[in-house]
């Protein structure tokens, strides 16, 4: 990254909107000012902080789980939402919807333990590549918001991850991707349960849906886990809608920003088109409910940060 704050962000009302907002905040004495505990930012994941194309990252990690497991057991091929996730049956997974492949991704890790599952995502996260661009999945990360992160990071925001992505998987490379904690993600999970292994206490993972974190469910988790309304939160879909009105309906200074993908040249162009997380009802409405739609191809004079 440049030393110079947002360099990736080209001049223009976006980028002076992020600026001014920061500054109006944070200037002591300022009729604005909001002290740091409440400077709250809030990101989606997929398609916001890193690329979700062709589809989201969880789902090729849940196909080459599901692949060894159903080598081992093919009968799994019989379960629709397997074989969906198997033979990436883009339809059918059109069909199940987010939250079906969501159920079929954790029954297939049912039985494992916590500490076990955390070695497999991380051995996954540094190895697997996106089958379209050639490279890591953890090396299709925004180069524009990594700098946005690091802005807000200097400004005394703490900033969270809210995704219907699993917990797990994001956690599993956060902190040296995005420089957040793991404990700032907050994500789709599954149900465990404690059990003592060998005099340890391990969680052992259920298949039960412990919450899917998407649309409205995303401001109840931030009640839930933050216990403070955002005044800053970036999205990318219709999913990330309700995050963003939970946003802006605060009171004093707030900033809610709409990624759109417009960029079929260094990324992709797509937003009612697609399969799992369309956007269409956000963008028809952005005007309307003070919402900054954020142009990939236009605001952002790079995409992808370097590879870490």
């Amino acid at each position: 990254m440049n030393a110079e704050p947002l360099a990736s962000w080209r001049d223009g009302k976006i980028k002076s909107a992020i600026v001014r907002f920061v500054e109006r905040i944070t200037a002591p004495g300022g009729p604005d000012f909001l002290p740091p505990a409440d400077r709250v930012a809030t990101f989606d994941n997929d398609g916001t902080l890193w690329c979700e194309r062709p589809l989201q990252a969880q789902l090729y990690f849940a196909h080459d789980r599901l692949e060894k497991l159903a080598a081992a057991d093919p009968s799994l091929r019989e379960r629709e939402s397997f074989r969906a996730c198997l033979d990436v049956d883009v339809p059918a997974i059109k069909r199940l919807g987010k939250q079906g492949i969501f159920e079929a991704i954790a029954a297939a890790h049912a039985g494992i333990t916590q500490d076990a599952f955390d070695t497999l995502a991380r051995d996954w996260i540094n190895s697997a590549q996106n089958p379209k661009l050639g490279r890591r999945f953890r090396d299709l990360a925004y180069g524009p918001q990594l700098e946005l992160l690091a802005y807000l990071r200097a400004h005394d925001f703490r900033i969270f991850v809210v995704s219907a992505g699993g917990t797990d998987l994001m956690r599993s490379f956060s902190e040296e991707v995005y420089g957040i904690p793991r404990a700032n993600i907050i994500g789709s999970y599954m149900k465990t349960r404690v059990e003592q292994c060998d005099g340890v206490t391990q969680l052992i993972k259920l298949a039960e849906l412990g919450c899917f974190n998407d649309r409205e469910a995303k401001p109840q988790s931030i009640d839930v886990m933050v216990g403070r309304r955002p005044i800053l939160a970036f999205g990318n879909s219709d999913g990330d809608l309700a995050m963003l009105r939970y946003t802006v309906s605060g009171e004093g200074p707030r900033l809610a920003l709409l990624l759109h993908h417009d960029d079929a040249e260094r990324e992709f162009a797509y937003d009612r088109d697609f399969v799992v997380s369309p956007l269409a009802e956000a963008l028809d409405r952005a005007a309307e409910l003070g919402i900054h739609v954020v142009s990939m191809k236009h605001d952002w004079s790079g995409v992808f940060a370097d590879p870490t």
